[in-house]
């Protein structure tokens, strides 16, 4: 029978709760085990596709076309778990289908409520991913941190569930036990009210990850074990590291893995990470050379904004055995001062995904900055775009080049919106998402990279390369090396008599794993250490 971890999280957010997740997947993995994982997100939103990246960062997408938390990429780069929309929770949907129900008389009358109407749809839809993957476990991470209002149907969905489930479920409470350097001591009464806070919601923790910056010591163990009744082998150091590829080996010292085997009474094998450490942690420590890579973004503040891409840059780099170091380059800075002064000196440059005109015109002097001065380019979604609009206007004599995205009247519009979106008015969830075919052109370096001739990318955008210009940009040496061919639409572009410059309207860092690095970051990567 399935069991079930629930990762909650107290004391202040971002403690890696989804790291913490991915990892104990990694692990159980490693064991013979089969794993699932849900991200629940406590906001109203039905999903983040509609977010401000400011505000939410990084929207992941699925094969089947799902926008999703951030934290299920993570789930996927280090786990073989495939993901789709319902690995993905939000109190958005489920209240949607909640009052869907009511208005279609389900309910037969009964006054709807939090409890039961509300906890038993976020019950079902955590069984129903058990259900249709056939899993051993479901690691689920409720979002948020334990006390936040939001989070508090989903909290007590799980209190219900772990009752229900009659030792097939455990609690996994990630904490904080912050250092204060004045007092020299590493504090335990943060970690304490947190899980106070827990157990008034009628929780207990099993197991106690403490994020901390310092090693605890064993008196440290043994009060957080006193405190928040766990044994002392349950308080897991969950210390800072350099790569979050590190955290499953360190959490596997520790012995989390076979806790968690011995709670649940599962059936498996033992751990095994040499692979992972092989493959992913010695590339990490042996590099000595580095590589910078220029990303033209106009999130570049946040760091995740761009956490997919920034992760396969860095599964590029470690294949290539080559320390990454990344140059963040504000494209409305370009705008300002010129692409030289913030792109000289680097080994490549990448320009990823985007929405709105703000800091365009830095992108497209970005992508002619590289292509006239030979740098490796990476251009992805947005970044294919800007290159094609670049090239229109420099190459092929267009000067009113552009995208309808930012001029609806454009005299050449060489990237148009779709077709099929012309009449949308929603925005949510409207875009061409998920998984789509691609045919790749022989003698190219799209399929030097790929090596097979069809290939399936995830997809999240409304506009596309205009077909009306594909002979005028062909004949001045864009080869357009991937092609949709149900729709005919263009995937892959690249330039002749150029060391490297490819660029695609997909996201192939949706699909990169520290251990089976992406293609096309691969052999961007080692153009650019080749420059």
């Amino acid at each position: 029978m399935t069991r079930y971890i629930f990762v909650t999280g107290g004391v202040v957010s971002s403690l890696g709760k989804g790291i913490a997740s991915a990892s104990i997947g990694k692990l159980l993995e490693t064991r013979g085990l089969k794993v699932a994982l849900i991200k629940c997100d406590p906001y109203i939103n039905v999903d983040p596709g509609t977010m401000n990246p400011f505000q939410h960062g990084e929207v992941y997408v699925t094969d089947d076309g799902a926008e999703t938390d951030l934290d299920l990429g993570h789930y996927e780069r280090f786990t073989k778990a495939v993901l789709t929309r319902d690995n993905n929770i939000t109190t958005g949907k489920i209240y949607y289908s909640v009052i869907s129900k009511e208005r279609r008389g389900d309910y037969l009358g009964k006054t709807v409520q939090i409890i039961p109407h509300i906890t038993d749809e976020i019950k079902n839809s955590i069984k129903r991913v058990s259900h249709a993957k056939k899993v051993d476990v479901v690691i689920v991470e409720i979002g948020g941190t334990v006390g936040d209002i939001e989070s508090l149907p989903f909290l007590e969905a799980i209190r219900q569930l772990k009752l229900e489930m009659e030792g097939r479920a455990i609690n996994v409470h990630v904490t904080l036990v912050p250092y204060i350097q004045s007092a020299g001591e590493i504090k335990t009464k943060p970690t304490q009210h947190s899980v106070g806070t827990l157990r008034e919601i009628g929780i207990m923790p099993d197991i106690m990850l403490c994020r901390t910056q310092k090693t605890l010591t064993k008196d440290a163990r043994e009060k957080i074990a006193l405190f928040c009744n766990v044994h002392p082998d349950a308080v897991i150091q969950a210390i800072d590291v350099q790569s979050i590829y590190e955290v499953p080996a360190n959490l596997s010292e520790q012995g989390l893995d076979s806790l968690i085997v011995r709670l649940l009474k599962l059936k498996g094998g033992k751990s095994d990470l040499t692979e992972w450490k092989k493959t992913v942690l010695e590339p990490l420590k042996s590099a000595s050379r580095e590589v910078e890579v220029a990303v033209v973004g106009k999130y570049i503040v946040l760091q995740d904004a761009y956490k997919s891409i920034y992760e396969a840059l860095q599964h590029g780099a470690m294949n290539n055995n080559v320390k990454l170091a990344i140059r963040k380059v504000d494209s409305e800075d370009i705008e300002k001062n010129g692409p030289e002064k913030y792109l000289k000196g680097a080994g490549g440059i990448l320009i990823p995904g985007g929405f709105g005109d703000r800091g365009i015109e830095g992108k497209i002097s970005a992508a002619r900055f590289a292509r006239e001065q030979n740098i490796p380019y990476f251009g992805i979604c947005l970044g294919m775009q800007t290159a094609v609009v670049e090239f229109a206007r420099n190459v092929c004599g267009l000067k009113n080049a552009d995208s309808t995205e930012f001029h609806r009247s454009v005299k050449f519009p060489v990237i148009s919106l779709l077709e099929e979106q012309r009449k949308i008015k929603i925005k949510g969830a409207t875009m061409r998402l998920g998984a789509y075919e691609c045919r790749i052109k022989k003698g190219t370096k799209a399929y030097a990279a790929y090596k097979k001739d069809t290939i399936s990318e995830r997809h999240r955008h409304r506009y596309e390369f205009n077909n009306k210009f594909r002979d005028m940009l062909g004949k001045k040496g864009m080869v357009f090396s991937g092609i949709n061919p149900q729709r005919k639409l263009v995937e892959i572009i690249e330039l002749k008599n150029h060391p490297w410059f490819v660029a695609c309207q997909f996201h192939p860092e949706f699909k990169s794993k520290p251990d089976r690095v992406h293609p096309l970051f691969k052999d961007f990567i080692k153009a650019a250490r080749g420059h």
